[in-house]
């Protein structure tokens, strides 16, 4: 399941970082975190698909705490 979302983050560096912790998490088929246009696309196990979510944005609020998610 794919499914796209507006978030908040403040470079593209941390946009990377968080990118790529969030890949590495179980059950991620695909991510993108785009800085310029403030995106957030997650491609996740569709059975785990709202747990997946809330680990990634978890993490990605350890690497950048000014990370966030509209749901």
């Amino acid at each position: 399941m794919k499914k796209k979302f507006n978030c908040e983050i403040d470079c593209a560096n941390c946009a990377a970082k968080v990118e790529e912790a969030i890949a590495a998490l179980d059950g991620v088929n695909d991510v993108k975190v785009n800085f310029m246009m403030q995106k957030f696309t997650l491609d996740a196990d569709e059975a785990r698909f709202d747990d997946v979510l809330r680990q990634a944005i978890s993490v990605g609020k350890k690497i950048e705490p000014d990370f966030s998610v509209e749901c």
